[in-house]
Formats: C-alpha cells, structure tokens, sequence
C-alpha cells in the first residue's frame, strides 16, 4: 500500500500497536508522544498520508493537532484515538475536521480499513466539476465546494433544506467524490418503511426468526458495506428505531433480528430532512442524542428560489436528459417561457422545475416551448391548495386509479388497431408521438 503516516500517543503499547499494524501494510511511521514533538515533525515540512493522534496528550489534546494540521496541511486526514464510548469526544473532533475516530480498546480491522479510507484520500486525484449539481451561482459553487471537503472525511452529515432541492443528490456527490465511491451507495427513504418491516429492513433477519423469515436477510446497513448508507426522511423514523438506529451507529455494528452476536459494519452515515429537527426534539418526536450523531456537520440545500439565475443552465440540462431519454430530438425554450420560469417562485424546488419540462416537453406541439405550454398557473394551484375529491373513492378505487385506468384503455385500443404502429396511434389519440412515449412511459406500456 506504501504512504506515510504520523503516530501521536504517549502509551509505548499502543505506539508499538499501530507503529506494526501500519507496518504490515507498508505505511512508513513517525511517531511522537507529545503535541509539541508532533508540531516539530509537522512543521518539519514533512508530508503525511494519516495523522493518529490520541486526545488526551501530555502537553494538551489531539484536537490541537487536528487544528493545526488543517491549517498547515489540509489534505492530510486525521483519525482521532478516544476512549472506549467515549461519543461526545469522538464528535467533537470531527466537528473540528478530524477525518473519523477510532476507539480503544483499538479493532485492528478497524484500524486497518480507516488507514486503508485515509491514504485513499490523499492519494487520489483531483476531483473534476461536480457533474451532479447543475448550477454556476455563488450558492452552488459554495454547496460544490463544501461538498468537496466533505467527501474526504468520514463524519456524519446531515444535509438540510427543502422538498425537491437535491438533497439526495449532494448525498450522492459527497459518496462519488470520496474514497468509498467504488462501493455501494445505498438511500432509503425513511417514511416509506412499514413499522414492522423497518428493523428487519436496515438490520436483516435471519431464518425462522419470526413468522415469513424463510431465509437469512441482509438489512440496508450490510447492503452499504464500505460505502454509504443515505437516511432520506430520518424525521420520519419512530421513537424505538431511532434507539436501535443509534445504536448501530455508535457501535458500527449491527444484530440481525434472530441472530446472537452483532456484525461489525463500515458504512458512512449520510442523513436528510426537510423538517427542523431542533423542534422535532422539543415536540418529543425526536431524539437529541441521535440528533447530535447525525448532525456532526450539516449542509444546506439551497432553494431554487434562491439561485433563479441557474434556471437557464438548469432547464437545458433536464432538456437534453429528456430527450435522451425519449430518442426524441431536443426542445428549446421560448424567451416567453424562459421568462416566465425566472419569474415563478417554485415552491417544490427543482423537482418541480422537472415535473414542469417534462410535461411541457411531452405535450407541446413543437420542438419549441411556450409560456403556455409551461402551465404554470396550473402547477402554482396544484403546490399551493389541495384537489377536493383527490383521493375520494370511485366505486372503491381513487379518482387518480381510474382515470389511470381510462386512459390506459384507451392508448391500448389505439395500439391495437393500429398494429402498434406508435407514429398512427398518436395521430388518432390526437396527440404528439413524444405525448404519446411520454404516457407509454408513464403507464407502464413501454
């Protein structure tokens, strides 16, 4: 593996523990017993790949040496030794930009796959232009940046903000910029678990362990294996999960429901929200001990209201997405309609701005996309108030099912007669041959 790392304890076991593992791995040592002896050697101008420091030194603490190497050698991670359930250290050190934390007595698989994650860090190249996050505004540079730094390090964060502003996209950006991005990224939403399944679901079960467990079941934490484990919605996790949840966060490892011994795992927390979980704690929905495992860093993700000058650059990506995705030609956008999106508010983010094209896109007459095409008026009624009747029953299914269904029939009865023959369907359905791949699409006919 090669590198060079820098070993700071004042405990001759634990120096000469982490001077051979590292060894073993072909990462060359110093080592120090003191801040002061660590400043020298950092300020020595030599380069290391890890720092490991212990936090409580003779002369003062390793967040000292996490502070003075971040400002002296930015790219070098540093890995913090804390005593053993020894969290709020642990986090406190992260929050000051260690890379993550190990706690005695010290795993040594742990050990190695952290060092192992921090050379990865400093031996890779430098990372082209976020290709996920479409904007050039002083607020996307600043996310993209941000995002950045974020990826070199292991500590939880919790990324904040609005329905439908990318928040898992900036999940995915910080997992493909970081050193874990050739494993899995795994995102789960939250509130779209059943209660009964959800310990099942991020833990595993095994056979026989309660009534339909046929077989041994690996959970979401074993799927994230070395990479990233995504928490979309964690405000909507109940009371006792987010117990469990904690737990497994805190211990890295995880007890299948049914099994006797709980299985290390090594997964990088990532978390979102569009609710203030400072007052989900105060109402009692919320644990402030989760809270503040989660919470190690939080991001923002600006509201598109707030970076209207990216709507130019936005569109004509989701455009070209669209019509990649349709093998239809391009659209553009009329100066009417260009206009008129900068001058929407855009409540549901860029989520909505998407849902918008893609119906315009789908819909219009031409290759050329008007104002009225946009139904924005439409889409501002639609955010803003409730359809009465919306979910009302007919004949025991909702009105949306139906209409589903009506149209359904009707598309089908026009393939048929036409032999499938798309291009003459369109003509007598009265609509474009792109509406029409649009609602195959949507229907499930494709």
């Amino acid at each position: 593996m090669g590198g060079h790392a820098l070993i700071v304890d004042d405990e001759p076991d634990i120096l000469e523990l982490l001077n051979i593992t590292l060894a073993r791995m072909g990462v060359q040592c110093d080592t120090a017993e003191t801040v002061a002896h660590a400043r020298t050697l950092i300020e020595s101008e030599k380069r290391y790949d890890i720092c490991l420091t212990d936090m409580r030194l003779p002369d003062g603490n390793g967040i000292e040496l996490v502070k003075l190497i971040q400002a002296q050698c930015p790219d070098t991670p540093v890995a913090m030794i804390t005593a053993h359930g020894n969290i709020d250290t642990a986090i406190e050190s992260m929050k000051a930009g260690a890379f993550d934390f190990l706690s005695k007595p010290i795993d040594i698989e742990r050990l190695r796959t952290l060092v192992a994650t921090a050379i990865k860090v400093t031996t890779a190249e430098a990372v082209p232009d976020n290709a996920l996050l479409v904007g050039n505004t002083a607020a996307m540079q600043q996310l993209k940046e941000k995002i950045f730094k974020l990826s070199r390090s292991q500590a939880p964060v919790l990324i904040t903000g609005e329905s439908g502003s990318g928040k898992e996209l900036i999940a995915r950006s910080i997992h493909l910029q970081g050193p874990r991005s050739d494993s899995p990224f795994v995102a789960v939403n939250c509130g779209a678990i059943p209660r009964e399944l959800m310990e099942s679901e991020f833990f595993g079960h095994k056979k026989g362990s309660f009534t339909g467990a046929a077989t041994d079941k690996s959970g979401l934490f074993q799927a994230a294996e070395n990479g990233t484990l995504f928490l979309d919605e964690v405000a909507d996790l109940p009371m006792d999960m987010q117990v469990k949840l904690l737990r497994a966060i805190q211990e890295k490892a995880v007890r299948p429901i049914g099994g006797q011994q709980e299985l290390p795992t090594n997964v990088r927390i990532l978390s979102a929200t569009h609710k203030d979980l400072r007052e989900e704690i105060k109402r009692g929905n919320f644990r402030q001990d989760l809270y503040y495992r989660i919470n190690v860093i939080e991001l923002t993700a600006p509201a598109l209201r707030d970076r209207q000058q990216d709507i130019p650059v936005l569109t004509h990506a989701i455009l070209a997405n669209l019509a990649n995705e349709y093998g239809t030609p391009p659209a553009q956008l009329a100066p009417s309609a260009l206009k008129a999106l900068h001058d929407y508010s855009f409540p549901g983010n860029v989520r909505e701005l998407e849902n918008i094209l893609e119906r315009a896109y789908t819909l219009c007459d031409s290759n050329t996309i008007q104002a009225s095409d946009l139904q924005l008026q439409q889409a501002s009624t639609a955010a803003s108030t409730p359809k009465p009747g919306r979910h009302e029953a007919l004949h025991g299914q909702p009105l949306d099912e139906h209409l589903e269904e009506i149209e359904k029939d009707l598309i089908v009865n026009a393939l048929d007669e036409t032999k499938w023959n798309r291009t003459e369907a369109a003509k007598r359905l009265g609509i474009s041959f792109r509406s029409l791949r649009y609602r195959l699409k949507k229907l499930g006919l494709e």
